[in-house]
């Protein structure tokens, strides 16, 4: 993904921080239309044959169509995410949190055209309506971009512990897993608008991990390992007879008996250690 460090170079100033505050600012937005003016709740859902007749809005204000559940589930789920989100943020930078959600809003968008090319090319005209309509209500929402947050997080952070129900601790790799599946059986069980909208809303999730090499750097693992290395490197400095400021600790040269000589510490030895580069792969480790 070379690309993507190219654009962060160039738009990474534009990134939208705190991204996942705004989608959940966007779900209390809809409970109120939802709860307080059901009528306007139909012009903000996604319809693609809407959308090429004018209602161009409707490509973005569906995202304000907020997830199902009784408050207690909504407000967990709610404060899950925003959890989940807000850790992605820190661990990829705020500009790939936002191409990663955007893309994943735009990926689900262009689902639907698919799905209603796929109408029109089988169905009968008065039909095509009428099914990318109810397809459109049924299932285009935020929920699959929801997954992919998720799963996005299960990948990155596969041996951290949630408590399940508030009782049972569980690793959320295993979550992962499990969602994985059902959302493998959704798809090959399901109908055609079933399984364009599942790909669509995860295509975004597809398209980063399979070039997961690019997001090893982000990884909990890395991260520790870079820090470990940089508070190798921030070793106090020596200072030696006639200001040398480096000494082999096998021969006891300096860069003042040898200007050529190179010096290396040893991660591997316990203390500050330093060698020249005739000795420092031929030590005895301390």
């Amino acid at each position: 993904m070379n690309w993507l460090n190219k654009l962060e170079k160039k738009f990474g100033r534009y990134a939208i921080p705190n991204l996942t505050m705004y989608l959940i600012g966007a779900y209390v937005v809809g409970y109120g239309i939802e709860l307080f003016l059901p009528d306007l709740y139909q012009w903000i859902m996604l319809n693609p044959i809407l959308i090429l007749h004018g209602q161009v809005w409707r490509i973005i204000s569906w995202v304000l169509v907020p997830p199902s559940g009784n408050a207690f589930t909504i407000i967990i789920m709610l404060l899950f995410y925003y959890s989940v989100g807000t850790t992605l943020e820190r661990s990829w930078g705020a500009f790939r949190y936002n191409v990663y959600m955007f893309s994943g809003i735009l990926f689900t968008v262009a689902g639907s055209f698919v799905l209603y090319a796929y109408y029109a090319l089988t169905l009968r005209e008065e039909a095509v309506v009428a099914m990318t309509v109810t397809a459109s209500c049924m299932f285009f929402s935020t929920f699959y971009i929801n997954m992919s947050i998720f799963l996005a997080f299960a990948a990155m952070f596969p041996d951290m512990e949630v408590m399940l129900y508030f009782i049972l601790p569980i690793k959320v790799k295993w979550l992962g897993i499990v969602y994985a599946v059902i959302l493998a059986i959704d798809i090959l069980r399901g109908n055609a608008a079933i399984r364009i909208v599942i790909i669509a809303s995860l295509l975004n999730f597809i398209l980063f991990f399979l070039s997961g090499r690019n997001l090893k750097p982000y990884t909990p693992k890395e991260q520790m390992r870079r820090h470990k290395f940089k508070k190798q490197a921030e070793r106090p400095k020596m200072h030696y007879a006639n200001g040398a400021r480096h000494r082999c600790a096998v021969c006891g040269r300096t860069e003042l008996d040898n200007p050529e000589l190179e010096f290396r510490f040893c991660s591997k030895c316990k203390g500050n250690y330093e060698y020249c580069n005739e000795h420092l792969f031929t030590h005895k480790h301390v």
